[in-house]
């Protein structure tokens, strides 16, 4: 049965209370081959620096170890920020990916530093924060992945290597929706990151399929929608990853990026009536219930914002109630699992689909 809603991953790599940055990756890991077997359509990884929260700093290196560890899910960068970066660096480390994978390697771009502007100075010294400069190395990249010669250019006289005959899925980021503009300019794909700002989502995907124009790549638009959702059979566990949830987003807007949240400290928080408001605000960011909950709430988002793939990041205490949020989801949308047994499958709580 073909879900009629695919689901995808983004996985920031959060550091649990307790742990450190080498488990946190090794969870990644292991929710990658979950994700994989539970037929998930596709698994991202954020780029974040100077926090010590998340230990996802660089995108293209957990996709290489990631690919090697799945074998059907498409792997990709949700997203590489590019003014961090050198373009033909970006083209060639995403080039060389998708020599090693065909077809399953996605190249999601942002304009945000993924930190601070000072870390992202760092990243990139001649980083200008310009917004026309973002729109050059589009240019640039398209052309670099595309083996384009433009005369009075270096396309053609520098080339991105390896060359091959397939190139990566681009894939334009946004959550202000002006992103959406170039992803329709350019043909690309977009995403909205509606767990960074609840409010524009329908306007942006609306302005992007309307001004689409077609690319070689990329024939009609294609839109997908990023949230934070968590999934449970538990009333007690949905509770309390919906406090500290809460309790996350109000720390992080208030600039305590290098606190982990607990359920401890989630519950004992005595929130005024106008941090209150806030907090109901940023609940427009999740999505977090029973699986009939969640499943009203995922198709009621699709539909609303006229997507048929949702993004979905989930944040918990417990590394096992992440992967069983993510069973569940895969069961209540009916993916397809796969049939193979995923290397370290039986660190895994549940057997899930077979």
């Amino acid at each position: 049965m073909q879900p009629t809603l695919e689901l995808s991953v983004l996985d920031q790599s959060p550091i649990r209370a307790g742990s450190d940055a080498s488990e946190a990756l090794q969870e990644t890991i292991q929710l990658a081959r979950w994700a994989d077997r539970l037929g998930y359509r596709r698994y991202w990884l954020s780029e974040h620096h100077n926090t010590t929260t998340l230990a996802g700093a660089s995108p293209e290196i957990l996709i290489a170890r990631l690919a090697a560890e799945t074998k059907h899910i498409r792997l990709g960068s949700g997203g590489i920020m590019l003014p961090n970066h050198s373009t033909l660096k970006v083209a060639e480390d995403f080039r060389l990916l998708e020599a090693l994978y065909p077809d399953r390697i996605d190249l999601g771009l942002g304009r945000a530093p993924g930190g601070d502007r000072i870390t992202a100075q760092l990243l990139n010294p001649s980083n200008t924060f310009d917004p026309q400069e973002y729109i050059n190395q589009l240019k640039d990249l398209d052309a670099f992945l595309s083996d384009a010669s433009t005369s009075g250019t270096i396309h053609g006289k520098v080339r991105a290597i390896p060359r091959i005959a397939t190139r990566p899925d681009i894939r334009m980021l946004t959550s202000s929706g002006e992103s959406a503009y170039l992803a329709a300019h350019f043909g690309m794909s977009l995403s909205y990151a509606r767990f960074i700002n609840p409010i524009g989502a329908d306007t942006a995907i609306r302005a992007y399929k309307e001004k689409f124009r077609p690319s070689p790549h990329l024939s009609s638009p294609r839109a997908s929608i990023g949230i934070f959702a968590f999934c449970s059979d538990d009333p007690q566990k949905v509770e309390e990853v919906q406090a500290v949830m809460d309790y996350r987003l109000y720390n992080f807007e208030r600039g305590r990026f290098d606190e982990i949240p607990s359920y401890a400290l989630a519950k004992e928080h005595l929130y005024t009536e106008a941090e209150w408001q806030r907090v109901l605000f940023n609940r427009q960011r999740m999505a977090v219930g029973s699986p009939e909950q969640i499943r009203k709430q995922l198709t009621a988002l699709a539909e609303q914002a006229d997507v048929n793939e949702i993004v979905i990041s989930t944040f918990t205490e417990h590394f096992e109630d992440r992967l069983r949020s993510y069973e569940l989801l895969a069961q209540t949308f009916g993916l397809t699992a796969s049939s193979f047994a995923p290397p370290g499958a039986q660190a895994v709580l549940h057997d899930g689909p077979a």
